[in-house]
């Protein structure tokens, strides 16, 4: 099957589920005035971040063939992109965790593919192409910062989410894409808001999703570097937001060193953030991420990984000592002393794997209604099963064709007849297989023979834990697109005759086709038309400037008026001061 954007030497890796996410740029839909926008905060960004900024970010900016001009085109990112091994897909807002972090994982940056309106021109809580292309991207030219982001996605598309993370996932999508549409209603914002605001306090305790979230957020995209008495800015969401990267740097926002501390504060996507941290170089987020990483099941193991893989009800994935790789949906563990792992099972479609590649004949179609496996050492046996050579294994009554009996440790039974065993390349026994096989704890049965061969996985301890499969390919229907799309603004007749004129001025500056009758006649009917448009007026004035054209005192004179609007005061002062440059 082909895929619906473009492939190249990065994208062409992403595995297929991550696919369904990537849209196509719909680049015809920029009306002139979302160019302008761009063309705006672009060149405020450039003239303000070249003090502030992290000196990666305006080299980058050319290497990474963004213009300050045109909204970017995603096939041109991409084909300058792929100089310093990333690629860029367009996705449809805000995309859930596990699926943004696994992009980054195979270098890809995903950008959102909508475009701020002028109502949101400082900062907008969507993510949207200036946050995404002229944010993210000049920063990953900085080869140790690429590479931390690259890592981050590796060991943050594994984190384990609770069930009521994809719950407020799907609540600040909602929120993002109604604030962003001028035409939502102040009750469907204000209703969103609040079931935002209500599941960030009843949250409980943070899954590592929601922490590792945490940890990008204050990094990725509101990070600062240097000294906290002097520091430079290279998180995305304060690079593309004007007002923000100018907030920020007020004595009024805190200035935190940056620790593993950050995981559990948590942010406030509608709002400017009242503290930030400080990292003194992109090396230290790497060690911070390590220390992170140690704490999570991937790396931990043990009986409490199985059970945060239960809470989140979600595809996660056990390996034994073995090897041996479970995947599914765990529904039930069963302890015994010292908090070790007697039994596990899952639910629903399983697959089993060794070293990420799942095992012939163990697939979702063999394992369709769940998998469950005792795990441990036999009783009055130091040997565990795995450590076994094949003559141990037959001493022991573990051999095709017998009929045996295993007693675990924990209490767990097995009795059955061996029918075959399943071994990785090195010879190490992962499954044996059973049948007329009965499974019992206690007094619970967990396998009867009726339910045909019985596959026992082996290990003597659960040493890993992750979200998804092991196997990629094993799950079809991997990852889940939200339903709620971002809203397509439609524009009455007046404001597509505004955009007209918008791109009038685009043509005349880009042709260099500038008259005074022109730029007197367009200005005219701004004044009547759309007196309220500060942002075409700016536009115009600096055409006339550039020309020296006799109309520039007026539409000066203009801009000066719609000053006494506080909405545009900073906004015209900042866009008078680029024209004068």
């Amino acid at each position: 099957m082909n895929a619906h954007f473009e492939l190249n030497e990065v994208t062409k890796k992403l595995p297929k589920h991550l696919h369904k996410f990537v849209v196509q740029q719909p680049y015809d839909e920029y009306t002139a005035q979302n160019q302008a926008v761009w063309r705006y905060v672009m060149r405020m960004n450039v003239a303000y971040l070249s003090k502030v900024a992290h000196k990666s970010y305006i080299t980058g900016l050319e290497k990474t063939g963004i213009s300050l001009e045109n909204i970017p085109f995603m096939e041109g990112m991409n084909r300058i992109l792929k100089e310093i091994g990333w690629a860029a897909v367009s996705v449809d807002g805000f995309i859930p965790p596990n699926a943004f972090m696994e992009f980054q994982a195979y270098n890809v940056l995903v950008i959102a593919s909508d475009m701020r309106t002028i109502n949101h021109i400082e900062y907008t809580p969507a993510p949207d192409i200036i946050h995404e292309a002229a944010g993210h991207a000049p920063i990953i030219s900085n080869p140790e910062y690429a590479e931390y982001l690259r890592r981050f996605g590796e060991i943050g598309s594994k984190a384990i989410s609770s069930s009521k993370d994809y719950e407020m996932y799907e609540a600040i999508r909602l929120l993002s894409i109604l604030k962003e549409d001028p035409n939502s209603s102040e009750i469907e914002i204000k209703a969103a808001q609040e079931k935002v605001e209500y599941l960030q306090d009843n949250m409980g305790e943070l899954s590592e999703m929601a922490q590792i979230r945490n940890l990008h957020w204050w990094t990725v995209e509101y990070g600062l570097i240097g000294s906290l008495e002097t520091p430079k800015i290279y998180g995305a969401g304060l690079l593309s937001s004007i007002g923000e990267s100018a907030w920020c740097m007020q004595d009024k926002v805190k200035k935190v060193a940056y620790s593993i501390d950050a995981a559990t504060v948590n942010f406030d996507i509608t709002k400017p953030q009242p503290q930030l941290f400080v990292t003194p170089d992109f090396a230290y987020l790497s060690l911070v991420l390590d220390e992170f990483a140690n704490t999570m099941a991937i790396r931990t193991g043990g009986l409490k990984s199985i059970q945060k893989l239960i809470d989140s009800d979600n595809l996660g994935t056990i390996e034994l000592t073995t090897g041996i790789q479970i995947s599914g949906v765990f529904s039930k563990v069963i302890q015994y002393k010292n908090n070790k792992v007697a039994y596990f099972q899952t639910t629903g479609p399983t697959a089993l794997a060794n070293r990420d590649k799942e095992l012939i004949g163990h697939g979702i179609t063999s394992h369709a209604n769940g998998f469950g496996s005792p795990v441990g050492k036999l009783k009055g046996i130091n040997l565990p099963i795995e450590d076994m050579s094949p003559r141990d294994l037959k001493a022991y009554g573990i051999y095709e064709g017998e009929f045996m009996t295993l007693e675990f440790e924990s209490g767990v039974v097995v009795k059955g007849k061996a029918i075959t065993g399943t071994r990785d390349l090195r010879g190490k026994i992962l499954i044996i297989s059973l049948e007329d096989c009965t499974v019992t704890y206690q007094n619970e049965i967990l396998f009867q023979p009726e339910w045909g061969i019985y596959d026992m996985a082996i290990g003597k301890e659960v040493v890993s834990a992750y979200a998804g499969p092991a196997d990629v390919d094993s799950f079809l229907t991997l990852g889940k697109v939200s339903e709620t799309k971002t809203h397509k603004i439609t524009y009455s007749e007046k404001e597509q005759q505004l955009y007209g004129l918008y791109e009038e001025v685009r043509k005349m500056r880009a042709g260099n086709l500038s008259t005074n009758k022109k730029i007197t006649e367009i200005f005219n009917q701004l004044k009547t038309q759309f007196p309220l448009d500060w942002l075409l007026p700016l536009e115009l004035y600096e055409l006339a400037l550039q020309h020296q054209f006799s109309i520039q005192s007026a539409i000066l004179e203009w801009l000066e008026a719609l000053k006494c609007n506080k909405s545009y005061t900073k906004l015209i002062e900042n866009g008078l001061i680029l024209c004068r440059v």
